[in-house]
């Protein structure tokens, strides 16, 4: 039998109470203050339509504003005592302040100017959570915004890594096409002549403005493109520390890595022995590199794939998928392509309108010499291919993001971190393939333990790269001899 609460236990749950109420009201002005007031784009994406108007503001003036709203806050939350979700505001405030003040890839990215915008754009056409002629309105907002933003861009940008403005440069040509081509056929069914006339000049105008930037980093920014890129040891530490919460000293952590690698290497050469004893790994591993589909087909092969691995996670009761709408699958949008083979675009945890989830897979360019195209699809061989689609959509990201929506509160809905997300779509490509998917096919373990290395090789470089122990050459040359990768995907 119970006994009744005491008074001084009933006041005390009224304190706890109380207390709770006042966090979850700094969470909401927080986000509403320090985060999408300086990010409205995280906020379309996340659900909150109210930002939709809003374009990010790239000026030094915004920059002070948002540290300064940023320190404010976190003295806040500092107040309350420690529990995880006052934790990883905490830490999350720690991040942004050190990337605004300490690492200052404001001053160093051109591309997070023209991809940002891009992506303001994309977010805004993508998903049908408003009727067309509303959502136009919105992007044409944000559209009339973005010459201010590219010219904050050639303010702020200062001595840039070179590899940094060559990036850029990659990308433009086809964010220009997006702007001239795709944003106009996402709207072809609104009919009002005054929002077409708004659309047409504002569009016009991010053209010329993109037009511009381009000759820009071409003619002035990339000759005085002779800055780092490396943010060194200390920043490292804090990155992890504060994106992460991981305190483990860099010498262990590499100590960490490499001994996942060789055991990653030795899984390797063993599958390949198994498939041909005969010959090199390398050479079997060529083989299966060559054993993909074409370019053409790509789409239509990870396509054919998400079925298979969803009726696979049904029957064997793996993991209850929350959502019966498989993942819409699509060419990587312009501004992303440079760096991502592929990408999970999955609903924001707020979104209530559009469900869309969009699954991209990067495709060769049509200017690519055959060789490039060769190296670039070898990375879309039969066992990645599996193992690419396990690991954005059944049961990795597009999975696990359906489930964050569920999350009991706000901030674990709105806030991550890579070892989270990463960490638990790397594992469930290995743990379909224990599980019995593919029934032993060595060639899909063999691409299973390829995407392994490729991992392996991001961690070690990551470290090595940052602290000025591997330059960017070497770290191609690990990712290709070390990580089994071929030299496109080890430079992307």
């Amino acid at each position: 039998m119970s006994r009744p609460l005491s008074q001084a236990g009933f006041f005390f749950l009224l304190a706890l109470s109380l207390r709770a109420g006042e966090f979850d009201t700094l969470v909401d002005r927080f986000f509403d203050q320090a985060y999408f007031r300086f990010h409205p784009t995280e906020a379309t994406s996340a659900g909150f339509h109210e930002y939709d108007n809003r374009l990010e503001d790239y000026s030094r003036a915004s920059i002070r504003a948002e540290t300064a709203a940023l320190k404010r806050f976190l003295g806040d939350f500092q107040k309350f005592p420690s529990e995880p979700d006052c934790d990883l505001v905490i830490a999350r405030i720690r991040a942004r302040l050190l990337d605004l003040e300490t690492i200052r890839m404001w001053e160093k990215n051109p591309d997070s100017y023209s991809g940002g915008i891009t992506n303001s754009v994309f977010v805004i056409m993508s998903r049908s959570f408003a009727p067309a002629p509303t959502r136009l309105e919105a992007l044409i907002a944000r559209e009339r915004q973005i010459p201010g933003v590219l010219a904050a861009a050639r303010a702020n940008l200062k001595n840039p890594p070179r590899i940094y403005t060559e990036i850029a440069l990659e990308q433009l040509p086809g964010i220009v096409k997006f702007f001239e081509k795709d944003v106009p056929a996402a709207f072809q069914s609104v009919t009002q002549a005054r929002l077409l006339r708004d659309f047409e000049a504002a569009n016009r105008g991010v053209i010329e403005a993109l037009t511009q930037y381009q000759s820009f980093l071409r003619d002035r920014l990339l000759p005085q493109s002779n800055g780092d890129f490396r943010i060194g040891g200390d920043a490292f530490r804090q990155k992890l520390l504060f994106e992460e919460m991981v305190d483990t000293p860099l010498d262990r952590l590499l100590e960490i890595g490499y001994q996942d690698l060789r055991r990653n290497q030795a899984a390797l050469r063993g599958a390949a022995a198994r498939i041909d004893s005969r010959r090199e790994p390398r050479a079997v591993l060529g083989d299966l590199e060559r054993d993909g589909p074409a370019p053409g087909k790509l789409l239509q092969a990870f396509r054919d794939v998400l079925g298979v691995l969803r009726e696979f996670i049904q029957t064997r009761n793996i993991v209850t998928i929350p959502s019966p709408v498989p993942p819409i699958l699509q060419e990587t949008p312009p501004f992303m392509r440079a760096l991502t083979f592929a990408s999970m675009d999955t609903p924001g945890p707020y979104e209530t309108m559009a469900k869309e989830a969009f699954f991209n897979v990067t495709l060769p360019e049509p200017d690519w010499s055959p060789q490039r195209i060769a190296e670039h699809m070898a990375g879309f061989n039969r066992g990645t291919v599996i193992s690419t689609a396990i690991h954005e959509a059944y049961p990795g990201h597009y999975t696990q993001f359906l489930w964050v929506q569920r999350a009991s509160s706000k901030t674990r809905r709105l806030l991550g971190c890579g070892t989270n997300s990463e960490g638990w779509a790397h594992y469930a490509e290995q743990m379909m393939l224990d599980e019995g998917y593919g029934k032993g096919d060595l060639k899909l373990r063999l691409g299973q333990i390829q995407d392994a290395l490729l991992r392996n090789g991001r961690y070690i470089a990551g470290i090595q790269m940052h602290t000025g122990k591997m330059t960017y050459e070497q770290g191609v040359d690990f990712f290709m001899k070390e990580g089994f990768q071929s030299r496109a995907n080890a430079e992307r």
